[in-house]
């Protein structure tokens, strides 16, 4: 033992102890890399998309062709979906100008609403020969099945969270077949359930595919799956599908070794893939000109080239249908052009893919240069130091890009970069701890001669301590008690009371905030403002920001239901705590603010005071939460998201679309949301279009849909608009915005 003692000591003086530290770092790395932990991965999926992002896929020959069901469509045509009478149309109409094949980013997966059995079994006052006529006629989904049938359709159905319905084992699936090392299925993402289109159009499809893609944990879509698993049966995506079907290929071969799956095989193509199946996508840049509206297609006025020879998809950019994705190269990409840009990929032969030795290529880089850094370092001055550290890491940037831009490889950089960035930044720590304890040295002398005082306040930073601040993208909250001024009034011989019942509904809605990793600003009575992204930063600040408002208004409704029951049983009139809050994301000037006595950590400009008229007009739209555009983008995918109106806010020059938020995301996807939000949508089309009556039409229908109260402030808002404007039209120019006469 004493022995030992005496070797460790003799190597830690003559190696250096830092050395020591920096070679077991160098151990502790390599296995970081190897368990790779999400930040890992998050880190060097950065660097890829840097990369493309650089270089994107150039757009050469465009072999697809988009059918966007967009905001044109609808208009023409109405809300979706459709009539299938009409899809089937569409299809005759591109088969008959040449289409190659046609791939649905939809699914049909209930019968046609308009069948003329069903409408025979609904409406109430058809004679019964009508009626008799109208059950002899065929369905909607027979007319667009005889369409698919004389076309080359590949039909889209989607993965789900849940099993809704058994599979129907007399409909088709594409035939898999699996050669190598591994069971592929293990590998595959699988979904538990499965969706598909009705029978009748499902049986004469020439394939079928999932049109389901996972985003990654940051939301955005660099990897697209070609082979996965739904409700126990495998199954190609639909972009895949489309490619098995124009090349004939009778049966997908899917080739394994021993870490996973490694490629797709098609007739005369390889298609590279992650160990799950997944096709890293080699992203063009959005290009509009190779959609088609549905409405053109449907009106046979689309140019022949456009269609003539061409791989067709259908899908939609609308907004209200809610398929907009984020990838490396775009923010908002309408979902069915990543299917397309999948096929482009392959079809082209411009993919990009991560080689069996990347792994190896990173750790032996990581192994080299940070031998190299342990063994020069300590004996190289400062400026050598620095040009070294900028050498090494332009070698390990420009290597990365190089297999990428000659080979599309995709050889991370950022793993052996961090590694060495560590060894290296622990020889500055280990120099800085010598400079420190130097520098406790140096006190100790000075101290004989000068004030301790003045001695450390030489050695501090003097701007730690001005007031200042910095600018940043903020979201920010305004929250107000509606009629508090009443309930006071209440309390007016109990002010000890009213102090209770403030802290009894201010604490729990101060909790949530927190909680949501807000920061409240302020009280003002009654009211809280609260601001998220500062002064720490928050990658989700507008959505932890909503989040925190629909869970204020739930224990709201805790406290009131307590205070119902305490009214009851004391026998004392009632009043509940109505809640309105207003969400805003913009740039702010946040720091400390005050004077040399007394600053406030707090946040100015112009994104603070629309948040603050947002929540003032809560009580003119009927909705307790209202929030900002950019604040409703980020957080679309999260909760039900209803627009409301393009304002004018008193003491602003440019006009701003608002929101309300109606739930999270269950209420999202319920059909009663789907059904109001479908109405407002075509509410606001019309009055923007300074079509009166059709706006009134929506409004009545609206009030005929369940849950419609929710929406009866918002309805009579605009009937009064609408009746001014009637008698009054705005003038020439006009954008559909509203200025408002209040704060």
């Amino acid at each position: 033992m004493k022995r030992l003692k005496i070797l460790r000591r003799w190597f830690a003086r003559k190696f250096g102890f830092a050395r020591m530290v920096c070679l077991g770092l160098l151990v502790v790395f390599a296995g970081l890399r190897l368990w790779d932990p999400p930040p890992v991965q998050e880190l060097r999926l950065r660097t890829f998309d840097m990369f493309q992002l650089i270089d994107p896929r150039d757009k050469g020959v465009r072999p697809v062709t988009i059918v966007d069901i967009d905001d044109k469509s609808l208009a023409r045509f109405g809300q979706w979906p459709w009539p299938r009478t009409r899809i089937a149309d569409m299809i005759i109409n591109l088969t008959n100008n040449g289409a190659v094949a046609i791939g649905f980013d939809v699914v049909f997966s209930e019968p046609d609403r308009l069948n003329p059995d069903l409408i025979a079994s609904q409406m109430r006052y058809l004679d019964d020969a009508t009626r008799t006529r109208l059950r002899e006629l065929p369905s909607n989904d027979q007319i667009l099945s005889d369409a698919i049938k004389r076309s080359r359709v590949v039909l889209g159905e989607t993965g789900q969270q849940e099993i809704t319905s058994e599979i129907d084992k007399t409909l088709p699936f594409t035939g898999v077949a699996t050669v190598g090392e591994a069971n592929a299925e293990r590998f595959m993402f699988e979904f538990p359930g499965l969706l598909r289109n009705v029978p009748v159009i499902e049986k004469v499809a020439a394939g079928r595919g999932l049109f389901s893609i996972p985003t990654e944990r940051d939301g955005l879509i660099r990897r697209v799956p070609m082979i996965m698993r739904a409700q126990g049966n495998t199954m190609p995506s639909l972009n895949l599908e489309i490619l098995r079907v124009v090349t004939g290929t009778p049966t997908l071969l899917v080739r394994t070794d021993k870490t996973g799956i490694r490629a797709i095989r098609l007739k005369g193509v390889e298609i590279p893939t992650d160990k799950n199946g997944q096709l890293w996508v080699h992203y063009a840049r959005h290009d509009p000109s190779i959609y088609v509206s549905a409405a053109d297609v449907l009106d046979n006025t689309v140019p022949p080239g456009k269609i003539n020879g061409k791989l067709v998809l259908i899908g939609t950019s609308a907004a209200g249908l809610n398929d907009i994705k984020t990838t490396p190269v775009s923010s908002t990409m309408p979902g069915v052009e990543i299917h397309a840009q999948v096929i482009e990929s392959v079809l082209t032969g411009a993919v990009i893919s991560q080689p069996n030795y990347a792994l190896g290529v990173e750790l032996l880089a990581a192994l080299i240069i940070g031998i190299l850094v342990i063994i020069f370092t300590p004996n190289l001055g400062p400026v050598r130091l620095v040009i070294a550290g900028a050498m090494f890491a332009g070698i390990l940037i420009g290597t990365s890009w190089f297999f990428y831009w000659k080979y599309r490889y995709l050889i991370d950089f950022t793993y052996p970069l961090l590694s060495t960035t560590a060894i290296y930044l622990t020889f500055i720590f280990a120099s800085f701890v010598r400079e420190q304890r130097q520098r406790k040295e140096i006190r100790g002398i000075f101290a004989q001669y000068m004030s301790p005082v003045l001695v450390e306040q030489m050695a501090q930073s003097p701007e730690k301590v001005v007031l200042g601040g910095e600018e940043r993208e903020m979201t920010i909250m305004f929250s107000d008690v509606r009629g508090f001024t009443t309930i006071s009034e209440s309390y007016k011989h109990d002010p000890q009371g009213l102090i209770v019942l403030m802290n009894r509904f201010l604490t729990p809605l101060t909790d949530v905030i927190i909680e949501e990793k807000g920061y409240v600003d302020k009280y003002m009575g009654d009211a809280i403002m609260a601001f998220w992204n500062a002064p720490l930063d928050d990658g989700k600040h507008q959505v932890n920001a909503c989040e925190a408002a629909v869970r204020m208004l739930e224990k709201i409704d805790v406290v009131n239901k307590e205070r119902e029951q305490e009214a009851a049983d004391g026998g004392h009139v009632y009043i509940p705590l109505n809640v309105g809050i207003g969400l805003n994301t913009g740039i702010g000037v946040v720091g400390n603010m005050g004077s040399d006595l007394k600053k406030n950590y707090s946040v100015l400009g112009d994104s603070v005071n629309l948040a603050s008229r947002l929540e003032g007009q809560t009580k003119e739209y009927g909705f307790p939460i209202i929030v900002g555009s950019r604040t409703a983008l980020a957080a679309k995918d999260s909760f039900a998201i209803l627009e409301l109106d393009f304002i004018m806010v008193k003491g602003k020059t440019e006009p701003e679309v608002i929101y309300a938020i109606a739930g999270r995301e269950d209420v999202m996807h319920s059909g009663a949301f789907q059904r109001l939000r479908n109405i407002t949508i075509e509410m606001l089309g019309c009055y923007r279009n300074r079509d009166w009556q059709g706006a009134l039409d929506a409004i009545e229908r609206g009030r005929r849909s369940e849950d419609a109260d929710t929406l009866e402030k918002l309805f009579k808002l605009y009937e009064a608009r609408i009746k001014d404007f009637q008698l009054d039209p705005p003038p020439e120019g006009w954008t559909g915005a509203f200025a408002l006469l209040t704060k």
